[in-house]
Protein backbone atom coordinates (compact mmCIF):
# COMPACT_ATOMS: atom_id res chain seq x y z
CA UNK A 1 0.00 0.00 0.00
CA UNK A 2 3.15 2.20 1.10
CA UNK A 3 4.76 1.48 -2.59
CA UNK A 4 1.48 1.96 -4.25
CA UNK A 5 1.35 5.84 -2.58
CA UNK A 6 4.35 6.72 -3.29
CA UNK A 7 4.04 5.61 -6.97
CA UNK A 8 1.25 7.92 -6.86
CA UNK A 9 2.90 10.90 -5.42
CA UNK A 10 5.86 10.49 -8.42
CA UNK A 11 3.24 10.24 -11.22
CA UNK A 12 1.22 13.54 -9.55
CA UNK A 13 4.74 15.28 -8.82
CA UNK A 14 5.77 14.58 -12.51
CA UNK A 15 2.17 15.72 -14.01
CA UNK A 16 2.71 18.64 -11.88
CA UNK A 17 6.22 19.67 -13.39
CA UNK A 18 4.82 18.62 -16.78
CA UNK A 19 2.42 21.62 -16.38
CA UNK A 20 4.64 23.72 -14.61
CA UNK A 21 6.72 23.35 -17.56
CA UNK A 22 3.94 23.67 -20.30
CA UNK A 23 2.90 26.87 -18.44
CA UNK A 24 6.69 28.38 -18.59
CA UNK A 25 6.72 27.40 -22.32
CA UNK A 26 3.26 28.11 -23.43
CA UNK A 27 0.82 25.66 -24.65
CA UNK A 28 -2.76 24.92 -25.21
CA UNK A 29 -3.03 22.78 -21.62
CA UNK A 30 -1.52 25.89 -19.95
CA UNK A 31 -3.69 28.16 -21.51
CA UNK A 32 -7.11 26.60 -21.61
CA UNK A 33 -6.54 25.59 -17.65
CA UNK A 34 -5.07 29.02 -16.73
CA UNK A 35 -6.74 30.88 -13.92
CA UNK A 36 -5.27 33.98 -12.91
CA UNK A 37 -5.77 34.64 -9.06
CA UNK A 38 -5.79 37.38 -6.28
CA UNK A 39 -6.02 39.98 -8.30
CA UNK A 40 -8.16 42.67 -7.40
CA UNK A 41 -11.47 43.47 -9.58
CA UNK A 42 -10.66 41.37 -12.16
CA UNK A 43 -12.61 38.92 -13.52
CA UNK A 44 -11.10 35.85 -16.23
CA UNK A 45 -13.64 35.97 -19.48
CA UNK A 46 -11.95 33.78 -21.18
CA UNK A 47 -8.88 31.61 -22.67
CA UNK A 48 -8.23 30.71 -25.95
CA UNK A 49 -5.08 29.42 -27.54
CA UNK A 50 -4.30 30.06 -31.01
CA UNK A 51 -1.46 27.46 -32.48
CA UNK A 52 1.17 28.99 -34.76
CA UNK A 53 -0.71 29.94 -38.22
CA UNK A 54 -4.05 29.30 -36.98
CA UNK A 55 -6.35 31.87 -38.40
CA UNK A 56 -7.05 34.86 -36.09
CA UNK A 57 -10.35 36.75 -37.22
CA UNK A 58 -11.32 38.72 -34.50
CA UNK A 59 -13.38 41.66 -34.71
CA UNK A 60 -15.32 44.40 -32.35
CA UNK A 61 -16.69 48.14 -33.20
CA UNK A 62 -13.03 49.49 -32.95
CA UNK A 63 -10.41 46.74 -34.31
CA UNK A 64 -10.23 43.87 -36.55
CA UNK A 65 -7.73 41.44 -37.47
CA UNK A 66 -7.86 38.54 -39.70
CA UNK A 67 -4.60 36.53 -40.54
CA UNK A 68 -2.83 33.06 -40.57
CA UNK A 69 0.45 34.64 -39.87
CA UNK A 70 0.93 34.78 -36.19
CA UNK A 71 2.91 32.28 -33.81
CA UNK A 72 1.23 30.51 -31.15
CA UNK A 73 -0.45 32.52 -28.33
CA UNK A 74 -2.95 32.58 -25.44
CA UNK A 75 -5.41 34.85 -25.66
CA UNK A 76 -6.37 35.71 -22.27
CA UNK A 77 -9.93 38.03 -21.86
CA UNK A 78 -10.51 39.97 -18.78
CA UNK A 79 -13.30 42.14 -17.45
CA UNK A 80 -11.53 44.94 -14.68
CA UNK A 81 -14.12 46.64 -12.54
CA UNK A 82 -12.96 50.12 -12.92
CA UNK A 83 -15.44 52.07 -9.97
CA UNK A 84 -17.40 49.19 -8.21
CA UNK A 85 -19.86 52.18 -6.43
CA UNK A 86 -20.76 52.64 -10.50
CA UNK A 87 -20.60 49.20 -11.71
CA UNK A 88 -18.44 49.93 -14.35
CA UNK A 89 -15.73 47.95 -16.23
CA UNK A 90 -13.40 47.72 -18.86
CA UNK A 91 -12.93 44.68 -21.27
CA UNK A 92 -9.02 43.93 -21.11
CA UNK A 93 -6.86 41.39 -23.35
CA UNK A 94 -3.59 40.11 -23.19
CA UNK A 95 -2.08 38.17 -25.98
CA UNK A 96 0.52 35.52 -24.14
CA UNK A 97 2.96 34.23 -26.97
CA UNK A 98 4.73 30.75 -26.66
CA UNK A 99 7.87 32.57 -27.81
CA UNK A 100 7.37 34.77 -24.84
CA UNK A 101 10.57 37.05 -24.95
CA UNK A 102 10.18 38.58 -21.34
CA UNK A 103 8.50 41.83 -21.73
CA UNK A 104 5.30 43.45 -21.55
CA UNK A 105 4.06 45.77 -24.51
CA UNK A 106 1.00 47.97 -23.70
CA UNK A 107 -0.63 49.36 -27.15
CA UNK A 108 -2.92 52.32 -27.04
CA UNK A 109 -6.19 53.46 -29.23
CA UNK A 110 -7.49 56.08 -31.35
CA UNK A 111 -9.60 59.03 -31.17
CA UNK A 112 -12.98 58.50 -29.04
CA UNK A 113 -12.94 54.83 -29.84
CA UNK A 114 -13.51 51.63 -27.20
CA UNK A 115 -12.70 48.53 -28.31
CA UNK A 116 -9.27 46.06 -27.23
CA UNK A 117 -7.05 47.16 -30.06
CA UNK A 118 -6.68 43.47 -31.44
CA UNK A 119 -4.92 44.96 -34.60
CA UNK A 120 -1.73 45.99 -32.97
CA UNK A 121 -1.94 42.81 -30.23
CA UNK A 122 -1.23 40.79 -33.59
CA UNK A 123 0.24 43.00 -35.46
CA UNK A 124 3.18 44.36 -33.20
CA UNK A 125 3.17 42.36 -29.52
CA UNK A 126 3.12 39.03 -30.32
CA UNK A 127 5.07 38.67 -33.58
CA UNK A 128 8.02 40.03 -31.65
CA UNK A 129 7.39 38.22 -28.56
CA UNK A 130 5.56 40.66 -26.29
CA UNK A 131 2.97 39.94 -23.97
CA UNK A 132 0.32 42.12 -25.36
CA UNK A 133 -1.86 44.14 -23.12
CA UNK A 134 -4.74 46.23 -24.53
CA UNK A 135 -8.71 47.88 -23.22
CA UNK A 136 -11.19 48.75 -24.83
CA UNK A 137 -11.26 52.03 -21.79
CA UNK A 138 -14.64 51.30 -20.67
CA UNK A 139 -16.95 51.25 -23.48
CA UNK A 140 -17.12 49.90 -27.02
CA UNK A 141 -17.26 52.48 -30.37
CA UNK A 142 -15.26 53.35 -33.22
CA UNK A 143 -12.84 56.20 -33.10
CA UNK A 144 -15.10 59.39 -33.98
CA UNK A 145 -18.04 58.44 -31.78
CA UNK A 146 -18.26 60.30 -28.43
CA UNK A 147 -22.21 59.78 -27.94
CA UNK A 148 -21.34 57.31 -25.19
CA UNK A 149 -19.42 60.06 -22.92
CA UNK A 150 -22.88 61.47 -22.43
CA UNK A 151 -24.64 64.02 -21.47
CA UNK A 152 -22.98 63.59 -18.13
CA UNK A 153 -21.23 60.17 -18.02
CA UNK A 154 -18.35 61.17 -15.74
CA UNK A 155 -17.65 57.66 -14.84
CA UNK A 156 -17.23 56.50 -18.16
CA UNK A 157 -15.01 59.71 -19.47
CA UNK A 158 -12.29 58.83 -16.51
CA UNK A 159 -12.09 55.01 -17.47
CA UNK A 160 -11.36 56.43 -21.41
CA UNK A 161 -9.06 59.36 -20.17
CA UNK A 162 -6.68 56.82 -17.75
CA UNK A 163 -8.43 54.72 -15.67
CA UNK A 164 -8.69 52.16 -17.79
CA UNK A 165 -5.45 51.94 -19.45
CA UNK A 166 -3.36 52.23 -16.25
CA UNK A 167 -5.85 49.36 -14.64
CA UNK A 168 -5.03 47.24 -17.87
CA UNK A 169 -1.25 47.59 -17.49
CA UNK A 170 -1.41 46.55 -13.60
CA UNK A 171 -3.36 43.68 -14.73
CA UNK A 172 -1.82 42.74 -17.39
CA UNK A 173 1.42 42.49 -16.20
CA UNK A 174 0.03 40.59 -13.31
CA UNK A 175 -1.18 37.71 -16.21
CA UNK A 176 2.05 37.88 -17.42
CA UNK A 177 3.56 37.42 -14.57
CA UNK A 178 1.15 34.18 -13.17
CA UNK A 179 1.13 32.35 -16.93
CA UNK A 180 4.73 32.85 -17.11
CA UNK A 181 5.49 31.87 -13.61
CA UNK A 182 8.00 35.41 -13.98
CA UNK A 183 7.54 38.81 -13.56
CA UNK A 184 8.05 40.54 -17.16
CA UNK A 185 11.99 41.87 -16.97
CA UNK A 186 10.96 45.03 -19.02
CA UNK A 187 7.53 46.64 -19.88
CA UNK A 188 7.01 48.74 -22.68
CA UNK A 189 4.36 50.82 -24.41
CA UNK A 190 3.09 51.98 -28.14
CA UNK A 191 0.27 54.32 -29.17
CA UNK A 192 -0.37 56.63 -31.59
CA UNK A 193 -2.89 60.00 -31.55
CA UNK A 194 -5.08 58.97 -28.17
CA UNK A 195 -3.32 56.25 -28.07
CA UNK A 196 0.06 58.47 -28.04
CA UNK A 197 -2.01 60.71 -25.36
CA UNK A 198 -2.74 57.30 -23.25
CA UNK A 199 1.11 56.61 -23.12
CA UNK A 200 1.89 60.25 -22.10
CA UNK A 201 -1.26 60.16 -19.32
CA UNK A 202 0.30 56.90 -18.04
CA UNK A 203 4.02 57.89 -17.52
CA UNK A 204 2.91 61.07 -15.78
CA UNK A 205 0.32 59.80 -13.31
CA UNK A 206 2.17 56.40 -12.67
CA UNK A 207 5.85 56.93 -13.55
CA UNK A 208 6.93 53.25 -12.90
CA UNK A 209 4.29 51.62 -15.51
CA UNK A 210 6.44 51.17 -18.01
CA UNK A 211 10.28 51.02 -18.68
CA UNK A 212 9.91 53.29 -22.21
CA UNK A 213 7.45 54.40 -24.21
CA UNK A 214 6.78 55.02 -27.97
CA UNK A 215 4.25 57.89 -28.23
CA UNK A 216 3.19 59.08 -32.19
CA UNK A 217 1.45 62.34 -32.86
CA UNK A 218 -0.10 62.32 -28.93
CA UNK A 219 -3.58 63.96 -28.61
CA UNK A 220 -2.12 64.95 -25.33
CA UNK A 221 -3.98 68.33 -25.14
CA UNK A 222 -7.38 67.77 -25.91
CA UNK A 223 -8.88 70.87 -23.70
CA UNK A 224 -6.48 72.73 -26.50
CA UNK A 225 -6.99 70.83 -29.23
CA UNK A 226 -10.28 70.22 -30.07
CA UNK A 227 -11.21 74.30 -30.26
CA UNK A 228 -8.24 74.31 -32.60
CA UNK A 229 -10.16 71.89 -34.71
CA UNK A 230 -13.21 73.93 -34.56
CA UNK A 231 -11.33 76.54 -35.53
CA UNK A 232 -9.68 75.02 -38.18
CA UNK A 233 -13.11 74.20 -39.62
CA UNK A 234 -14.33 77.87 -39.55
CA UNK A 235 -11.45 79.05 -41.25
CA UNK A 236 -13.04 77.74 -44.63
CA UNK A 237 -16.44 77.16 -43.84
CA UNK A 238 -19.03 77.30 -44.68
CA UNK A 239 -18.80 75.10 -48.09
CA UNK A 240 -20.59 77.67 -49.98
CA UNK A 241 -18.52 80.85 -48.88
CA UNK A 242 -15.76 82.66 -50.75
CA UNK A 243 -13.09 81.36 -48.47
CA UNK A 244 -14.07 77.95 -48.97
CA UNK A 245 -11.14 75.65 -50.62
CA UNK A 246 -12.21 72.41 -52.35
CA UNK A 247 -9.98 69.00 -52.56
CA UNK A 248 -9.27 69.93 -56.11
CA UNK A 249 -7.79 73.23 -55.53
CA UNK A 250 -5.28 71.65 -52.42
CA UNK A 251 -4.75 68.63 -54.91
CA UNK A 252 -4.09 70.64 -58.44
CA UNK A 253 -3.56 74.49 -57.21
CA UNK A 254 -2.06 74.74 -53.58
CA UNK A 255 0.25 71.69 -53.25
CA UNK A 256 2.21 72.19 -56.43
CA UNK A 257 2.68 75.30 -55.66
CA UNK A 258 4.00 74.81 -52.02
CA UNK A 259 6.80 71.90 -53.87
CA UNK A 260 7.30 74.68 -56.38
CA UNK A 261 8.19 77.12 -53.50
CA UNK A 262 9.74 75.04 -51.03
CA UNK A 263 10.55 71.24 -52.10
CA UNK A 264 14.14 71.64 -53.06
CA UNK A 265 14.96 73.79 -49.99
CA UNK A 266 16.80 70.42 -48.80
CA UNK A 267 18.29 69.83 -51.92
CA UNK A 268 16.54 67.07 -52.96
CA UNK A 269 13.61 67.66 -55.19
CA UNK A 270 10.96 64.22 -54.04
CA UNK A 271 7.97 65.90 -53.21
CA UNK A 272 8.69 65.55 -49.57
CA UNK A 273 9.40 68.92 -47.22
CA UNK A 274 12.28 67.44 -45.12
CA UNK A 275 11.43 70.50 -42.46
CA UNK A 276 8.51 72.90 -43.04
CA UNK A 277 9.26 75.35 -40.75
CA UNK A 278 12.06 76.52 -42.98
CA UNK A 279 9.45 76.57 -45.44
CA UNK A 280 7.40 80.76 -45.99
CA UNK A 281 5.07 79.43 -48.47
CA UNK A 282 3.47 82.83 -50.14
CA UNK A 283 0.20 82.01 -51.42
CA UNK A 284 0.00 85.14 -52.98
CA UNK A 285 1.90 83.60 -55.55
CA UNK A 286 -1.37 82.06 -56.42
CA UNK A 287 -3.81 85.10 -56.67
CA UNK A 288 -6.58 85.09 -59.74
CA UNK A 289 -6.14 87.74 -62.20
CA UNK A 290 -8.97 89.09 -63.94
CA UNK A 291 -10.44 86.84 -66.10
CA UNK A 292 -8.31 83.94 -64.95
CA UNK A 293 -10.68 80.52 -64.18
CA UNK A 294 -11.44 80.61 -60.22
CA UNK A 295 -10.42 77.01 -60.11
CA UNK A 296 -6.96 77.50 -61.22
CA UNK A 297 -5.86 79.97 -58.51
CA UNK A 298 -6.95 81.61 -55.36
CA UNK A 299 -9.33 84.38 -54.32
CA UNK A 300 -8.54 86.96 -51.73
CA UNK A 301 -10.42 85.59 -49.00
CA UNK A 302 -9.08 82.00 -49.48
CA UNK A 303 -5.15 83.24 -49.12
CA UNK A 304 -6.60 84.61 -45.77
CA UNK A 305 -7.98 81.52 -44.86
CA UNK A 306 -4.79 80.09 -46.03
CA UNK A 307 -2.51 82.36 -43.78
CA UNK A 308 -4.57 81.40 -40.40
CA UNK A 309 -4.42 77.64 -41.50
CA UNK A 310 -0.90 77.61 -41.38
CA UNK A 311 -0.57 79.68 -38.22
CA UNK A 312 -0.22 79.00 -34.88
CA UNK A 313 -3.60 79.76 -32.98
CA UNK A 314 -3.65 82.77 -30.73
CA UNK A 315 -6.46 83.44 -29.04
CA UNK A 316 -7.29 87.57 -28.17
CA UNK A 317 -5.17 88.12 -25.29
CA UNK A 318 -2.37 86.32 -27.01
CA UNK A 319 -3.06 82.74 -25.30
CA UNK A 320 -1.02 80.15 -27.07
CA UNK A 321 -3.87 77.70 -28.17
CA UNK A 322 -2.54 75.23 -30.40
CA UNK A 323 -0.02 74.82 -33.75
CA UNK A 324 -1.27 74.94 -37.42
CA UNK A 325 -0.66 72.81 -40.37
CA UNK A 326 2.55 73.14 -41.86
CA UNK A 327 3.45 73.24 -45.90
CA UNK A 328 4.05 69.85 -47.35
CA UNK A 329 0.71 67.65 -46.45
CA UNK A 330 -2.00 69.88 -48.69
CA UNK A 331 -3.15 66.63 -50.02
CA UNK A 332 -4.63 65.05 -46.87
CA UNK A 333 -5.49 68.75 -45.48
CA UNK A 334 -9.04 68.54 -46.66
CA UNK A 335 -9.77 64.88 -46.08
CA UNK A 336 -8.73 66.47 -42.25
CA UNK A 337 -9.65 69.45 -40.22
CA UNK A 338 -10.69 71.81 -43.78
CA UNK A 339 -13.18 69.98 -45.70
CA UNK A 340 -16.87 69.70 -45.93
CA UNK A 341 -18.43 68.33 -43.89
CA UNK A 342 -16.49 69.01 -40.57
CA UNK A 343 -14.14 66.41 -38.97
CA UNK A 344 -17.22 64.65 -36.04
CA UNK A 345 -14.76 63.95 -33.56
CA UNK A 346 -14.45 67.52 -32.00
CA UNK A 347 -18.20 68.23 -32.36
CA UNK A 348 -19.11 64.89 -30.14
CA UNK A 349 -16.07 66.21 -27.55
CA UNK A 350 -18.23 69.69 -27.18
CA UNK A 351 -21.55 67.78 -27.11
CA UNK A 352 -20.83 64.97 -24.88
CA UNK A 353 -17.71 65.67 -23.11
CA UNK A 354 -17.38 69.42 -22.37
CA UNK A 355 -20.72 70.90 -22.44
CA UNK A 356 -23.49 68.48 -21.98
CA UNK A 357 -25.45 70.13 -25.10
CA UNK A 358 -26.43 67.40 -27.78
CA UNK A 359 -27.59 69.90 -30.46
CA UNK A 360 -24.26 72.27 -30.03
CA UNK A 361 -22.90 72.64 -33.50
CA UNK A 362 -19.70 74.40 -34.31
CA UNK A 363 -21.20 77.44 -35.18
CA UNK A 364 -21.77 78.84 -31.86
CA UNK A 365 -17.96 78.31 -31.07
CA UNK A 366 -16.34 81.15 -28.99
CA UNK A 367 -13.05 81.16 -26.72
CA UNK A 368 -14.86 80.77 -23.60
CA UNK A 369 -14.91 77.20 -24.33
CA UNK A 370 -11.27 76.60 -24.16
CA UNK A 371 -11.42 78.00 -20.93
CA UNK A 372 -14.25 75.76 -20.13
CA UNK A 373 -12.46 72.62 -21.00
CA UNK A 374 -9.28 73.92 -19.07
CA UNK A 375 -10.92 73.53 -15.92
CA UNK A 376 -13.50 70.94 -16.73
CA UNK A 377 -10.56 68.61 -18.31
CA UNK A 378 -13.07 65.99 -19.14
CA UNK A 379 -11.53 62.78 -17.55
CA UNK A 380 -8.12 64.55 -16.78
CA UNK A 381 -7.52 63.48 -20.45
CA UNK A 382 -4.81 66.48 -20.60
CA UNK A 383 -1.36 64.78 -20.62
CA UNK A 384 0.71 68.11 -20.92
CA UNK A 385 2.23 68.13 -17.31
CA UNK A 386 5.99 68.73 -18.23
CA UNK A 387 7.52 67.52 -15.06
CA UNK A 388 8.82 64.30 -16.06
CA UNK A 389 11.45 63.23 -13.39
CA UNK A 390 9.69 61.11 -11.48
CA UNK A 391 9.82 58.69 -14.77
CA UNK A 392 12.91 59.92 -16.30
CA UNK A 393 15.26 60.27 -13.11
CA UNK A 394 17.40 57.97 -11.12
CA UNK A 395 16.58 55.17 -10.09
CA UNK A 396 13.68 54.44 -12.90
CA UNK A 397 15.46 55.80 -15.49
CA UNK A 398 12.67 55.95 -18.48
CA UNK A 399 12.52 56.96 -21.76
CA UNK A 400 10.68 58.48 -24.35
CA UNK A 401 10.57 57.96 -28.10
CA UNK A 402 8.00 60.54 -29.92
CA UNK A 403 7.14 60.81 -33.44
CA UNK A 404 5.23 62.67 -35.87
CA UNK A 405 4.38 63.47 -39.12
CA UNK A 406 5.21 66.89 -40.40
CA UNK A 407 1.78 66.52 -42.59
CA UNK A 408 -0.37 65.48 -40.11
CA UNK A 409 -3.69 66.53 -40.90
CA UNK A 410 -5.42 65.67 -37.56
CA UNK A 411 -3.28 67.17 -34.65
CA UNK A 412 -0.65 69.68 -35.68
CA UNK A 413 2.78 68.84 -35.28
CA UNK A 414 3.35 71.97 -33.51
CA UNK A 415 1.85 70.43 -30.84
CA UNK A 416 4.59 67.99 -30.63
CA UNK A 417 7.15 70.22 -30.83
CA UNK A 418 5.47 72.29 -28.09
CA UNK A 419 4.84 69.90 -25.60
CA UNK A 420 8.47 68.36 -26.44
CA UNK A 421 9.92 72.12 -25.59
CA UNK A 422 7.80 72.21 -22.63
CA UNK A 423 9.52 69.25 -21.42
CA UNK A 424 13.01 70.42 -22.24
CA UNK A 425 12.62 73.99 -20.36
CA UNK A 426 11.35 72.11 -16.92
CA UNK A 427 14.03 69.47 -17.44
CA UNK A 428 16.55 72.32 -17.45
CA UNK A 429 15.12 74.72 -15.11
CA UNK A 430 14.39 72.11 -12.44
CA UNK A 431 16.52 69.39 -12.54
CA UNK A 432 20.31 68.13 -13.43
CA UNK A 433 18.46 65.80 -15.93
CA UNK A 434 19.10 66.58 -19.92
CA UNK A 435 16.27 66.41 -22.26
CA UNK A 436 18.62 63.98 -24.79
CA UNK A 437 19.07 61.26 -22.24
CA UNK A 438 15.27 60.32 -21.90
CA UNK A 439 13.42 61.85 -24.50
CA UNK A 440 13.56 62.16 -28.23
CA UNK A 441 11.66 63.38 -30.78
CA UNK A 442 11.50 62.38 -34.39
CA UNK A 443 9.65 64.40 -36.76
CA UNK A 444 8.58 62.58 -40.15
CA UNK A 445 8.88 64.36 -43.43
CA UNK A 446 5.69 64.45 -45.42
CA UNK A 447 4.10 61.97 -43.04
CA UNK A 448 0.59 62.54 -42.42
CA UNK A 449 -1.36 61.28 -39.23
CA UNK A 450 -0.64 57.85 -39.74
CA UNK A 451 -2.42 56.48 -36.64
CA UNK A 452 -5.14 54.10 -36.02
CA UNK A 453 -7.65 57.24 -35.26
CA UNK A 454 -7.29 57.83 -39.33
CA UNK A 455 -10.94 57.53 -40.98
CA UNK A 456 -8.56 55.32 -43.65
CA UNK A 457 -5.83 53.19 -43.27
CA UNK A 458 -4.49 54.38 -46.71
CA UNK A 459 -3.29 57.92 -45.47
CA UNK A 460 0.73 57.67 -45.05
CA UNK A 461 1.59 60.73 -46.73
CA UNK A 462 4.48 60.39 -49.37
CA UNK A 463 6.95 59.92 -46.53
CA UNK A 464 8.81 56.72 -45.38
CA UNK A 465 5.94 55.66 -43.08
CA UNK A 466 6.63 51.96 -42.22
CA UNK A 467 8.83 51.94 -39.09
CA UNK A 468 7.60 49.97 -36.05
CA UNK A 469 4.74 52.15 -35.15
CA UNK A 470 1.51 51.04 -34.43
CA UNK A 471 -1.12 50.71 -37.35
CA UNK A 472 1.43 51.12 -39.89
CA UNK A 473 2.79 48.59 -42.15
CA UNK A 474 5.46 46.54 -41.02
CA UNK A 475 9.30 47.83 -41.25
CA UNK A 476 11.97 46.38 -43.18
CA UNK A 477 13.29 44.96 -40.42
CA UNK A 478 13.29 44.34 -36.92
CA UNK A 479 16.33 45.72 -35.59
CA UNK A 480 16.84 48.71 -33.77
CA UNK A 481 18.26 50.16 -37.05
CA UNK A 482 14.59 49.89 -38.79
CA UNK A 483 12.17 49.48 -35.96
CA UNK A 484 11.69 52.38 -33.49
CA UNK A 485 10.55 49.76 -30.82
CA UNK A 486 13.49 47.89 -31.04
CA UNK A 487 15.06 51.05 -30.63
CA UNK A 488 13.49 51.85 -27.74
CA UNK A 489 14.53 48.44 -26.11
CA UNK A 490 18.64 49.45 -27.53
CA UNK A 491 18.23 52.47 -25.37
CA UNK A 492 16.50 51.35 -21.88
CA UNK A 493 18.43 48.09 -21.78
CA UNK A 494 21.81 48.38 -23.64
CA UNK A 495 22.08 52.03 -23.01
CA UNK A 496 22.21 52.98 -26.84
CA UNK A 497 20.18 56.26 -27.77
CA UNK A 498 18.59 56.39 -31.51
CA UNK A 499 19.76 59.55 -33.31
CA UNK A 500 17.96 57.89 -36.97
CA UNK A 501 15.88 55.19 -37.86
CA UNK A 502 15.33 53.37 -41.49
CA UNK A 503 11.65 54.65 -42.49
CA UNK A 504 10.51 52.60 -45.40
CA UNK A 505 7.99 53.88 -48.12
CA UNK A 506 6.23 50.84 -50.08
CA UNK A 507 4.58 50.99 -52.81
CA UNK A 508 0.63 51.80 -52.27
CA UNK A 509 1.95 51.90 -48.91
CA UNK A 510 1.14 47.59 -49.35
CA UNK A 511 4.58 45.38 -48.60
CA UNK A 512 3.37 43.16 -51.03
CA UNK A 513 3.97 45.65 -54.26
CA UNK A 514 7.70 46.42 -53.27
CA UNK A 515 9.55 48.88 -51.99
CA UNK A 516 9.42 52.65 -53.08
CA UNK A 517 12.37 53.84 -51.60
CA UNK A 518 13.75 54.09 -47.65
CA UNK A 519 14.98 57.30 -46.24
CA UNK A 520 16.47 58.45 -42.49
CA UNK A 521 14.00 59.65 -39.77
CA UNK A 522 16.55 61.68 -37.59
CA UNK A 523 15.85 62.87 -34.03
CA UNK A 524 14.93 66.37 -34.32
CA UNK A 525 17.41 69.04 -34.57
CA UNK A 526 16.93 71.47 -31.69
CA UNK A 527 19.75 73.94 -30.34
CA UNK A 528 19.70 72.28 -26.91
CA UNK A 529 22.93 72.62 -25.29
CA UNK A 530 23.68 70.26 -21.81
CA UNK A 531 23.70 72.18 -18.35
Amino acid sequence: MVLLEVVALAVLASATTALGNATARGSKIACTQFSPSNIPNVALTAATYFPAHARVDITNVFSSINTTDLPAFCRVELKITTNATAGSFANTEVWLPDDWNGRSLTVGNGGLGGGVTVADLGGVAVPQGFAGISTNTGHNSTSGDGSWAGPHNDNAIVDWGWRAVHLSVVAGKEVAKQYYRQAPKRSYYAGCSTGGRQGLKEIQMFPDSFDGIVVGSPANWMSHLQPWSVHMSLNVLPANSSRFIPQSTWDNVIGPEVMRQCDDLDGLSDGIINDPRACSFRPEALTCTTGQNTSTCLTEDQIGALHRIYADYYEADQTYIFGGYQPGGEKAFATGLVGDPPFPLPQDWFRFFLLNDTQWTQDEYNATVITLGEQLNPGQSDAITPNLTAFAGAPHNGKVLHYVGWADQLISPGNSVHYYETVHAFARANTSLAVDDFYRLFPVPGMNHWCVAIPSPTFGGQAANAFGGVQQPPPLSLDAEHNILAAMMHWVEDGVAPSTIIGVKYKNDVPADGVAFTRPICKARMTHAKK
